[in-house]
């Protein structure tokens, strides 16, 4: 099953029509990244001390989201969507929003990615497991204040850490061998798959300022100052994101969300794990 399943995700990224750009035959993403990771591992209930309270382990987001019918999540499945380099080009040219390609991956991309999440669920529902998606289940919230920032009840980018799929780094994106300019997705199922190592030494190693005190770019990438050597101002950011770059620039995209992503590209980091001096 776990070949077959990496199959499916990966055959959907690269035959489903909701993977292109309106108008033209390109992609918004390239071959994912597949790892999976045990839903009982102490790494999702350390999270409520990490991340805060809030923060749901597998088995609690079902028992919260499906109360009448609850089962227990065995496995996570999480994937990597790496952005196209014609994307990450597009926006290594910009110093103050996002490009229009980034702009739409953001918007359309992720509604793919979504859509991604219910092929898997209904692909394995089809094969007599039980399977849901966390982002799409009702348990899932936002919390626009906590002691790290603003947060939500499940991260993506959290369980593709506990998957082994990269670490994070000095701007909170996670740094997989693909690099960080990427959308994350998970699905969890009953179905139970051997975990993928977690590779990593620890939690930053993939980001050279932590691993060796260098390079830093993604802080000049910045255009409000979200960032610096203390970390990732997230309150700002959002501000910025949510709320100039939108009224700015994405009725003019033809989209909703625009994201930003100009720490994310133009940086050693964007498509690969940095080799650094180590």
């Amino acid at each position: 099953m776990e070949s077959a399943l990496r199959e499916e995700i990966s055959r959907f990224v690269a035959s489903d029509i909701g993977n292109r750009f309106p108008g033209r035959n390109e992609p918004y993403f390239d071959e994912p990244l597949v790892a999976f990771a045990a839903a009982a591992d102490p790494l999702f209930q350390e999270y409520k001390s990490i991340i805060g309270t809030f923060h749901l382990t597998p088995a609690e987001l079902v028992a919260a989201s499906q109360p009448d019918d609850s089962w227990l999540p065995a496995t996570v499945i999480c994937w990597t969507l790496p952005i196209t380099e014609n994307t990450r080009i597009s926006n290594r040219r910009e110093e103050t929003f996002p490009s229009r390609y980034w702009a739409e991956t953001r918007n359309f991309g992720e509604q793919f990615n979504s859509s991604l999440r219910r092929h898997i669920v209904a692909w394995l529902l089809e094969r007599g497991y039980r399977a849901a998606a966390p982002q799409l289940m009702p348990a899932w919230s936002e919390v626009r204040e906590s002691p790290v920032g603003p947060a939500s009840s499940w991260s993506e980018r959290h369980a593709a850490f506990v998957a082994g799929l990269g670490t994070f780094s000095l701007n909170d994106a996670l740094i997989t061998p693909k690099g960080m300019a990427h959308r994350l997705g998970s699905v969890i199922t009953d179905l139970q798959l051997p975990p993928s190592p977690r590779q990593y030494p620890e939690r930053r190693h993939n980001c050279l300022y932590y691993r060796e005190g260098t390079c830093g770019a993604c802080i000049t990438r910045c255009p409000v100052g979200a960032l610096s050597k203390e970390g990732h101002d997230k309150y700002r950011c959002r501000e910025y994101v949510y709320g100039t770059v939108v009224k700015s620039v994405a009725a003019g995209f033809g989209v909703s969300t625009t994201g930003c992503g100009l720490c994310q590209a133009g940086v050693p980091c964007e498509a690969r794990i940095p080799a650094g001096r180590h």
